[in-house]
């Protein structure tokens, strides 16, 4: 009988035990998000500074939920990104699994959003609530990525709660590695959001 198990309720070693999946040595594996950014223009730096006065407005009043996170911050940034124009198309609540025939196991989730190029996975996204760590959410994330029907190309992903953003790099190939970004906060003074940006323009510029 196979056993069914949530991505959202597995955990890195489970991701290492059963797929092999290591964290990369190489700091240059994941050069993406600090190398050759683009410019963020002074339009753009003005549409994310209203990103962030409306998120804090809205967390003044109560927790923000993870549809609230998708609304007032994850879309601005998908539209300043042009993630929303060919070549990319975006798909939401898209089903996965990732199958362990010999020990009768299955993980299944849904990625919350992901972004294609051409017909290639590119992004996965998975938001959060407010209340949430973006460490319980790098896992599922991971998982979701692992499940890329193109195994020979790399994968992008991002997790965040809404006021903190880490990206994640994967690529499956023989021996599946990852690696992570530094944690970007809306929590300092200077705005983070124009380096999120640069870096999905970046991550924008893959499969090219």
């Amino acid at each position: 009988m196979v056993q069914v198990i949530s991505a959202q309720n597995i955990s890195l070693y489970y991701l290492k035990e059963k797929f092999n999946l290591h964290l990369a040595v190489d700091e240059n594996f994941f050069n993406e998000w600090f190398e050759n950014l683009p410019n963020i223009s002074d339009p753009e730096r003005q549409q994310l500074d209203r990103v962030k006065t409306n998120y804090f407005s809205l967390i003044e009043r109560h927790a923000v939920s993870e549809e609230l996170v998708k609304m007032v911050v994850l879309s601005p940034l998908l539209d300043l990104a042009s993630f929303y124009r060919p070549p990319f198309y975006v798909e939401t609540e898209e089903s996965i699994e990732i199958r362990q025939e010999d020990e009768g196991e299955v993980v299944k989730g849904r990625i919350d959003v992901l972004v294609l190029k051409h017909q290639f996975w590119l992004l996965v996204i998975e938001s959060k609530s407010t209340v949430f760590s973006l460490y319980t959410a790098i896992p599922q994330a991971l998982a979701y990525m692992l499940s890329n029907p193109y195994p020979e190309n790399l994968v992008f992903g991002l997790v965040t709660n809404g006021s903190e953003f880490i990206f994640l790099k994967l690529l499956k190939q023989d021996i599946p590695q990852y690696a992570l970004s530094e944690q970007f906060t809306l929590l300092k003074r200077e705005n983070e959001l124009y380096k999120v940006l640069g870096i999905l323009k970046n991550i924008g510029q893959v499969l090219s």
